[in-house]
């Protein structure tokens, strides 16, 4: 399950690193170098998993009995089910543009619904690198959207998806769980970190966050949108070595 992880050595700390929907090992490159250097990286993969629970569950079998999470978008859903069945097996957790609510009941849940199964249907009848053309508008600044070589670096990663993954996915977000209670509970030093621009997981919603979880930071990344770790991965990485050094 794990996708080409380094080993630094045995002694190392280990962080788990979950990325979000479509997203694969490419979201966190601008990152893993140095973040190698401090810690042992495991990337998992999702497979066809179609539940946060599930997906946590995976995670957690083939995790140390200790580590660090980090967490981007769904994979900061993953990561508060994994904090929901085993918090004391997570020594810090970073959360990057990402929520904590289940969808919403009413019009805004149906729409929500809608427009993701209209992602599914465009993936499965003109292929996924037309779907992510289409949802890649939302999920970066929109002035990076004429950034050639990172919205090629997004498209491909979506590439590697299949629509059969993606449907997972859906099924997995739209019944995600609340977590209101397990950020209540966190007890370990965690961080948040959001582009200011992230229209998807605004900045509001971190704050709110922040607002909940005890002893927590929250770092803004400025010209940012969604894709933070490829929009701004220098910026990102230095945020998340500084937190691991103040934290392991």
């Amino acid at each position: 399950m794990p996708s080409g992880n380094r080993t630094i050595g045995s002694e190392a700390p280990t962080a788990v690193l979950l990325p979000g929907l479509l997203c694969d090992r490419a979201v966190w490159a601008g990152q893993l170098t140095v973040l190698s250097q401090r810690v042992r990286c495991i990337v998992p993969e999702y497979g066809e998993l179609d539940s946060l629970p599930a997906m946590a569950h995976a995670v957690l079998a083939q995790a140390p009995a200790r580590f660090v999470l980090i967490a981007h978008s769904m994979g900061g859903r993953v990561a508060l089910e994994i904090m929901r069945a085993a918090a004391a097996r997570v020594n810090a957790l970073a959360l990057l543009d990402t929520g904590y609510q289940a969808r919403a009941a009413g019009p805004d849940g149906e729409r929500e619904a809608r427009e993701r199964q209209a992602l599914l249907k465009l993936a499965s009848s003109a292929g996924m690198r037309a779907m992510g053309s289409v949802w890649v508008r939302d999920m970066v600044l929109p002035a990076r959207l004429t950034d050639t070589a990172l919205i090629e670096s997004i498209l491909a990663m979506i590439e590697r998806c299949t629509p059969r993954v993606l449907a997972a996915q859906i099924r997995a977000l739209l019944t995600r769980p609340d977590a209101t209670e397990v950020l209540t509970a966190l007890r370990c030093p965690t961080l948040l970190l959001c582009g200011r621009e992230d229209s998807w997981s605004p900045l509001a919603r971190h704050e709110a966050m922040a607002r909940l979880i005890p002893r927590s930071q929250l770092a803004v990344v400025e010209e940012c949108g969604h894709m933070s770790p490829m929009e701004r991965p220098a910026e990102v990485c230095a945020r998340l070595s500084q937190w691991l050094a103040e934290s392991l």
